[in-house]
């Protein structure tokens, strides 16, 4: 908590190039790409980092060959170069994937024709993935058996690509990385609308702060103001005086939880009962179903009963299992909407299942404000770049234009740390579940910083100890965690930080030893507090049944 405290503090007494209000992917890049080429950057987020929409994803960082239906190609070439730059970027983190698409009798369009389409998708993405593949019943049968084929005309595969840590971490990172380049970064501090203020024959923003987990309020003062509110961008600028031609629309996705359905490592994609794209995404010893796309009013929503029956229904017609899928298989779920952009009215003029996730950014000259709308996690380095080009042109500086703020650090980095850890035998520690050698994983959460763990490990070898039973996170990883990375509630760690909660049920999360002695790391005195909040809230939804 130190380190937000600190923060809070330079809020209140510093003045700044520019802030950035939502910690979301949208807000987190834009920090990031402003922090390393040399703005002063604040941003501030109402709740946890990413703990919004940016939780709520499929995990997937993809192309949209989805879009191709409607035309959108110019909108699935960015797409796709996104996707392969974010691979080249990232290779520990993103990393391609294949599909395993089949196909109904009776499906609007017929297997070949969806097929050539995944060559079109394969040739518009430069040839960047492994080549798609025509899959008849036999080759279905043979390599996925768990597939019903009763219905089945044939299939296809083709690639994308998938998160191999949870997407709350992937913008996590972004925050760090701003940290890293001297941005000011606060969690829990909600905005309470903004006003353009005259101070020395100029204007400058003050925006209206309040530190939620204490009550107190402050003033932010800033050159520029970003709203990167994902969903809650509207409302944002309602506060602060600002009128776009850009609202937002919201789509409901849920995906379900379950016991992994299949060893194969594949994304198993089908088309559900209203048409759409539905997948069962591997997660680990886990996979994750769905999803809906249901128009809602408001961002604030819940899966309901008829959302859990969509998903199930969908998944049971489609897979020969031993015993169908019902609510009680559930072992998390996933509930949020999709902002998407629309220029001017509703959008209810349009398909809705048609609008596309595309980003707009709206510039305010003469206020010296941006508005980002809608956008999608494959997207995202794009939005850095133009934020970062866009706020030059109001006026912020940017000491270091070309400076590459995003990507793992050097391969000269990445040599020593792997050296260091060949030299102590870091793998040898690695528990036995373990999916991968602890080397990898410490080096794809933690990068550079990573070579600090080593030091720990070294000094003291219990460091490298599996804390919390059934988790993959080590002694070492929470002390790191209680000191750079702002955890406030025991959902900050177990939900977005790391993916506990989305792989195991709550009861055996609450039962696991070394829980307590991890909330004492994290949390010193207020160990049992944080507990308790999180396992006896009453605004916890309840354990799936």
């Amino acid at each position: 908590m130190n380190l937000r405290n600190s923060n809070i503090g330079k809020l209140r007494s510093q003045r700044f190039d520019v802030l950035v209000v939502g910690g979301g992917i949208n807000g987190a890049v834009a920090a990031a790409a402003l922090a390393a080429r040399g703005a002063s950057v604040a941003l501030i987020e109402r709740g946890d980092f990413a703990g919004f929409t940016s939780q709520q994803s499929s995990n997937l960082a993809w192309g949209g060959i989805k879009y191709m239906e409607s035309g959108e190609y110019l909108l699935v070439r960015r797409l796709c170069m996104s996707r392969n730059h974010l691979i080249r970027s990232y290779p520990s983190t993103v990393r391609e994937v294949r599909f395993f698409t089949t196909v109904q009798r009776g499906f609007r369009w017929h297997p070949l024709i969806l097929w050539a389409g995944t060559w079109l998708y394969w040739l518009i993405g430069n040839c960047f993935t492994r080549y798609p593949r025509l899959r008849p019943k036999r080759a279905i049968q043979a390599e996925e058996p768990v597939i019903r084929l009763d219905d089945v005309s044939g299939g296809f595969e083709y690639s994308d690509a998938f998160l191999y840590d949870n997407d709350a971490r992937f913008v996590f990172n972004f925050i760090r990385s701003a940290l890293s380049y001297g941005a000011i970064c606060a969690n829990y501090v909600e905005s309470l609308g903004a006003r353009r203020v005259a101070q020395a024959g100029d204007h400058e923003w003050h925006t209206q702060a309040r530190d939620t987990t204490s009550g107190e309020s402050f003033t932010i003062r800033s050159q520029v103001l970003i709203n990167a509110a994902g969903p809650f961008v509207d409302a944002h600028n309602r506060l602060s005086g600002q009128s776009t031609e850009h609202r937002h629309v919201f789509s409901k996705g849920i995906h379900l939880i379950v016991a992994r359905l299949t060893p194969s490592k594949r994304v198993l994609a089908f088309f559900a009962d209203d048409g759409r794209l539905f997948f069962a995404i591997p997660m680990g010893a886990r996979t994750c179903i769905g999803t809906t796309d249901t128009r809602v009013d408001s961002p604030q929503v819940e899966v309901t009963p008829e959302d859990r029956r969509f998903v199930l229904d969908n998944i049971n017609k489609r897979l020969k299992l031993g015993q169908p899928l019902d609510e009680r298989d559930i072992i998390a779920e996933r509930c949020g909407v999709r902002p998407l952009a629309v220029w001017g009215g509703d959008g209810s003029e349009r398909d809705f299942l048609q609008l596309s996730r595309k980003h707009a950014i709206e510039v305010n000259r003469a206020d010296r404000h941006l508005s980002i709308f809608g956008g999608k996690l494959t997207d995202c380095l794009n939005v850095g770049e133009e934020i970062s080009r866009l706020a030059a042109g109001l006026g912020v500086p940017i000491p270091h234009p070309g400076f590459r703020w995003y990507g793992e650090p050097a391969e000269a980095t990445r040599r020593e740390f792997f050296h260091q850890a060949e030299l102590m035998k870091l793998d040898g520690y690695t528990a036995p579940e373990s999916s991968e050698p602890l080397s990898s994983r410490l080096w794809r959460r933690y990068g550079a910083q990573a070579i600090g763990l080593l030091e720990t490990i070294r000094e003291d070898p219990r460091e490298a100890e599996v804390l919390i039973k059934g988790t993959e996170y080590i002694r070492c990883e929470l002390r790191q965690a209680a000191r750079r990375e702002m955890i406030v509630t025991l959902e900050d760690f177990l939900r977005r930080r790391s993916k506990i909660a989305l792989v195991e049920r709550t009861e055996v999360i609450r039962a696991a030893p070394g829980l307590m002695e991890a909330c004492r790391i994290l949390f010193g005195g207020k160990a049992q507090q944080r507990f308790d909040e999180y396992f006896g809230h009453p605004g916890r939804p309840a354990e799936a049944t």
